[in-house]
């Protein structure tokens, strides 16, 4: 049975409601930790679940779009709650701080902590916190705001949830803040976070590679995939000015070793994103998202443990509150994926009365779902909405050309995972695309559409040179599916795939062809490999050292044939994850 939002958290531990919008027995919150946890309760109840039940046709989050890299929004849902806010563990220095905002002061703020008296100027303070509040607010909204808050003090988190309505309702950022071997307050309001998008920009494309100083057509060429990785570092796509700012914020503060969070909840992306420091974040915030996101009616027996567990928002419509940890990762020029800046950690489902986590779960991520959608495109069964190289949103794959423009969508957003992950599950996607791409009765209607199902033949092709260019990069680590390899089978490995690039019917993809040749590089060049064996004379060597230097000689003329190759294709293009990053 559906839960109704004025129930959800009322049972979290003795935290209990005066009224809809005022906590009694609030305990006061001394870590960030336990400040986040209030947050979570308030922001999931007044952001997520309130309005999923006050709106019609509640625009749930589709699990894809919590999958790294990350969708740019296709509508912006201007009903819905939005708001940025920054959490410091420790007491604001006005002057000192690095952003704008208009500060709150609390009563008890310059007190002793052990003295037990009451304010002297509590009411003056009080009133002025006011009336920083109120004129930033709507004059339609002044009225509403003094009835609630005459008598209120506005920096106390009790009152939070009341003063959260009307946050929701401005443009700019708040703030809570520690008082000095106190608890947290709310501090500040109208908040502008800096933002120095270009420096940041310019100075991460230099340090990974991808920028030259002074090179105008290398930093025309590269800006969208450093601009997107960076963005996905902390938990974005190249969005909104309100992310945006918030994640370069994020990245400022961490530098600055705060202890901090920074929480945004975009319109249009209904996901409440969550950038905080923790013991196991060495070199980036930690990242993390939360939303409402709809299990699919597949996972019977996850369904069914949620509902023994009554952990659904909505267990007619299978809703459930969702929570995603994400691992970042360090640019790698040599990865082919090296486009990966996100990858999941942990999805937990968040109990709706409870507010604890209930499970663990694996709601995004399911192979076997994956395969099922991507049946469905091809098809022509899949319901739902995709934005087409940012230029089209279409809806259903009812035609042969909605579906190309789906895979293209499909593939460019998983072709990490299908690159990625187990040989059974590249088998599955191999077999259905080849079923679909070069079935005889649809070779005329792919005529019609030859621009989409070159653009799709394309992204296929590239993730199937990829595939084999990581089974490279595992070799040159001397192991295969987690087993050590001798020397001798790695270097037969490596000539297998190379013999095999020789004869690919695809084009060459420039990036894919230099990380093949500088692996192989990597090899030939190995001290011990060449003093151990390579370097001895024939007469001198073993049998089997006889046989290593054998296929060594073998890779050297595969890796000069096949840079002879790549030169003469004038059809060798770049990646096709930096174009679609252009263009999903």
């Amino acid at each position: 049975m559906s839960i109704i939002w004025e129930q959800a958290f009322s049972q979290v531990q003795d935290i209990a409601w005066a009224d809809p919008w005022t906590f009694k027995g609030l305990p006061e919150f001394g870590t960030l930790s336990e400040l986040r946890r209030f947050l979570d309760m308030v922001h999931i109840k007044y952001c997520l679940i309130k309005p999923y039940f006050e709106t019609a046709n509640y625009p749930l989050v589709e699990a894809r779009e919590l999958l790294p890299s990350f969708d740019v929004d296709i509508f912006e849902y201007k009903h819905l709650p939005g708001f940025s806010l920054v959490a410091l563990a420790r007491p604001l220095s006005y002057f000192q701080e690095i952003f704008q905002f208009d500060i709150l002061h609390s009563p008890f703020e310059h007190l002793d902590q052990g003295d037990q008296t009451v304010c002297p100027l509590e009411i003056q303070i009080s009133r002025q916190n006011q009336l920083a509040f109120q004129s930033r607010l709507p004059r339609q909204m002044h009225d509403e705001f003094q009835y609630y808050f005459s008598e209120r003090d506005l920096t106390a988190l009790e009152h939070y949830p009341r003063v959260l309505s009307f946050l929701l309702r401005m443009e700019r950022g708040h703030v809570f803040s520690q008082l000095s071997q106190g608890p947290f307050i709310f501090s500040g309001i109208n908040a502008s976070f800096p933002s120095d998008l270009d420096s940041e920009l310019k100075r991460f494309g230099l340090r990974i590679g991808k920028f030259k100083v002074g090179d105008n057509r290398c930093y025309e060429y590269h800006r969208n995939f450093v601009y997107q990785f960076l963005m996905e570092l902390y938990g974005f796509p190249i969005v909104s000015e309100r992310r945006t700012s918030s994640a370069l914020f994020a990245r400022r503060l961490f530098k600055l070793s705060e202890d901090f969070l920074v929480r945004v909840l975009g319109q249009s992306d209904r996901t409440i994103t969550t950038l905080y420091t923790s013991p196991q974040s060495k070199s980036y915030p930690q990242v993390d998202k939360v939303a409402l996101v709809r299990v699919d009616s597949d996972q019977v027996e996850l369904i069914n443990h949620l509902g023994d567990l009554g952990a659904f928002v909505d267990a007619k419509k299978h809703v459930v509150i969702l929570r995603v940890t994400y691992r970042q990762h360090r640019y790698d020029r040599n990865n082919v994926r090296q486009d990966r800046a996100l990858s999941v950690l942990r999805q937990e489902i968040i109990h709706p009365l409870s507010g604890e986590v209930c499970c663990e779960a694996n709601v995004i991520k399911d192979i076997s779902n994956m395969l099922l959608k991507l049946n469905d495109i091809v098809k022509g069964e899949f319901a739902g909405s995709i934005r087409f190289k940012k230029l089209e949103v279409v809806e259903n794959t009812d035609t042969h050309e909605k579906r190309l423009k789906f895979l293209f969508a499909w593939l460019s957003k998983h072709q990490r995972r299908i690159i990625g992950y187990s040989d059974e599950f590249y088998s599955g996607v191999v077999k259905v695309l080849d079923g679909y791409l070069f079935e005889q009765g649809n070779l005329d209607v792919f005529k019609q559409h030859q621009g989409l199902y070159t653009d799709v033949w394309s992204q296929y092709s590239y993730i199937r040179q990829a595939r084999k260019v990581r089974i490279l990069e595992d070799l040159t680590q001397r192991s295969r599916k987690g087993q050590p390899l001798s020397w001798l089978d790695m270097l037969q490995q490596m000539n297998d795939i190379l013999q095999d690039f020789k004869f690919e019917i695809h084009p060459y993809f420039g990036s894919l062809m230099e990380r093949v040749v500088n692996l192989c590089q990597r090899v030939l060049g190995n001290a011990y490999l060449n003093k151990r064996y390579v370097q001895l004379k024939d007469d001198e060597a073993s049998a089997y050292g006889l046989r290593v230097k054998t296929q060594f000689r073998r890779l050297v003329g595969l890796v000069d044939e096949l840079r002879g190759i790549h030169k003469q294709r004038p059809e060798s293009r770049d990646s096709a994850p930096e174009k679609e990053k252009k263009g999903s």
